[in-house]
């Protein structure tokens, strides 16, 4: 673990809220132990060395308690959209959790991207801020077959564990969901595949499945990612740069087919797909007498 200085903790979104709602990003960890051979954090542009190696802040939880107790508008924090908050360091070092506490101390909303079981730690939490503010959950699952994920993201649970953490959420009543991103061209952009996500979310209560269809590429993050298909699946990193060249979002080439199937598929089972849908689902009013007791 190493330790780095930070002024703050809390940024506002510079999306708009347009990404799930979000109002503030917010990252303790910087780096993933994880392994994901496709995450597009070890590009450049995030400025984040030794991407495998964990970090976090100094003094983070009191500056973010600082941040939280200053702000007028208690809107949808996010954690996890470029680190994990439920890495292999979480379970002994707590700051998600302590962060959490703050969250619902100060009456803010979540908005949570994980692959890890150990969210279920935190359900008492969780619940308790869905009380006063919204919640949403994403689960990120790109490849339903377990044998496929352990190649994409060694450092992982099973696919299949993912959809039983996702269902123990809802079970919770818990707003909870996929993000199946990436999707992988040449990997994971199949119509089985596509099917069995679908199915398994179903199976698991899924509110909702939100998909790009297609995998971020960009500079240190494509070679990185080539490297490892070389390793994986040899001569395939020939066909993306055949096919993609140095194109920052490569779409699937069967996009138009996979996607109207996908839209098709969730509508028959009831899963929202669309941004827009998700965030006015998941959204809450807080009632008035609630809102004031905050201050």
């Amino acid at each position: 673990m190493e330790y780095v200085k930070t002024r703050t903790i809390m940024t506002k979104s510079d999306q708009g809220s347009k990404w799930f709602g979000i109002d503030y990003h917010m990252n303790l960890y910087k780096g993933c132990s994880f392994g994901c051979i496709y995450c597009d954090s070890r590009s450049d542009c995030y400025h984040i060395s030794d991407f495998d190696i964990v970090k976090t802040k100094v003094d983070a939880l009191e500056i973010l308690e600082q941040e939280l107790s200053s702000k007028s508008y208690r809107g949808v924090v996010s954690f996890g959209t470029l680190s994990d908050p439920y890495n292999l360091e979480e379970k002994h070092l707590e700051l998600t959790r302590n962060a959490l506490k703050l969250i619902a101390k100060y009456g803010f909303g979540v908005s949570i991207d994980t692959k890890s079981d150990l969210i279920l730690r935190d359900i008492d939490l969780l619940k308790k801020i869905a009380e006063n503010n919204s919640v949403i959950i994403k689960i990120s699952i790109c490849v339903s077959d377990d044998d496929m994920a352990k190649k994409l993201e060694p450092g992982v649970i099973s696919s299949s564990k993912r959809f039983e953490v996702l269902r123990k959420l809802r079970e919770e009543n818990l707003y909870s969901g996929v993000l199946m991103t990436p999707v992988l061209p040449f990997l994971t952009d199949t119509e089985e595949n596509i099917r069995s996500i679908i199915k398994k979310s179903k199976h698991a209560d899924a509110k909702f499945i939100y998909t790009k269809m297609g995998v971020n590429l960009r500079t240190n993050q494509r070679q990185y990612y080539y490297e490892k298909l070389d390793e994986l699946f040899p001569g395939l990193s020939l066909d993306y740069k055949s096919v993609y060249g140095n194109r920052y979002f490569c779409t699937s080439m069967q996009y138009r087919h996979l996607f109207e199937l996908f839209l098709n598929l969730c509508h028959e089972n009831g899963i929202l797909t669309e941004m827009d849908e998700i965030i006015n689902d998941y959204k809450k009013e807080i009632p008035m007498n609630k809102q004031i007791s905050l201050f």
